[in-house]
């Protein structure tokens, strides 16, 4: 396993779970102000056909993940449900998406939040789709990251691995980036909150975790061979994995799948 035991800054206990969720919301407009994600939408849309589901769990989503800018190049139009997950599930998040409560998926977007706290790790049997984890799996120590990939093999549920994070000079290069980024888009999110741009300007906590955190993420990724690593053993007939890199995009994206064939859903081993 090449893959190092690092930790980050906004995964520590001590950290606040207020500046946690200003900092994840940062790192997401990032990548939804840059399109980060969009060069894999056409891999996971044909995943999702091959596995015949139209409904998705996000895990490990933050404030929303890419999926606010994402969802429309996966949908094509289509009906796709989007639940949107976490162990410390977004306030703000769950306010926006979840209206009264009741959990129901938004009429014009598809995308809605799970208010109680999701395990990526063993997924209630209750929130049934494709799984997809963006820019979280390198978080997870070997042994929570095969039983997240067991875990949805057993149940025969497709998941999707995506991962920006490189051990490699150019990423960790990029990585400086992404803090100057949070300056820019901090001005142009909505709604303005001043606790946003008192923690981003006048008292830069955001932009230097995401500095710190990125290069961190970075030198704990999981290579491909790593990912090859943690799906062995987990074959069968009807359950098909795949590792490679997306390299259309300005950032090369990583990824692991793995699909189940239409109709082989929901059994146990």
């Amino acid at each position: 396993m090449e893959r190092q035991r690092w930790f980050e800054i906004h995964d520590s206990r001590w950290f606040p779970g207020y500046l946690r969720d200003l900092v994840t919301e940062a790192l997401e407009a990032v990548w939804n102000t840059n399109h980060t994600y969009r060069p894999i939408a056409g891999r996971l849309r044909e995943a999702l056909q091959r596995s015949g589901s139209d409904c998705i769990v996000d895990l490990c989503s933050g404030g929303g993940g890419p999926w606010l800018g994402l969802y429309d190049d996966i949908a094509r139009g289509q009906p796709l449900a989007v639940r949107l997950t976490d162990l410390y599930p977004n306030a703000r998040l769950i306010a926006a998406r979840c209206g009264n409560g009741n959990d129901r998926i938004e009429a014009q977007s598809g995308i809605s939040a799970c208010s109680e706290p999701v395990d990526a790790r063993c997924v209630p049997v209750n929130l049934r789709g494709f799984r997809t984890i963006f820019s979280s799996f390198h978080h997870f120590d070997p042994e929570a990251a095969r039983a997240m990939l067991e875990d949805a093999f057993r149940r025969r549920e497709g998941i999707a691995v995506f991962e920006a994070a490189r051990r490699d000079p150019l990423t960790l290069l990029s990585v400086a980036g992404v803090g100057l980024l949070s300056l820019r888009v901090a001005v142009m999110q909505r709604p303005v909150r001043a606790s946003r741009l008192v923690f981003t300007f006048l008292l830069p906590v955001i932009p230097a975790t995401l500095w710190i955190d990125g290069l961190l993420s970075c030198l704990r990724s999981y290579s491909l061979n790593d990912m090859r690593e943690l799906t062995a053993g987990l074959t069968a007939p009807d359950y098909a994995w795949e590792v490679g890199e997306e390299r259309s995009g300005t950032v090369p994206i990583r990824y692991l799948m793995g699909t189940p064939m239409r109709g082989g859903g929901g059994r146990d081993l």
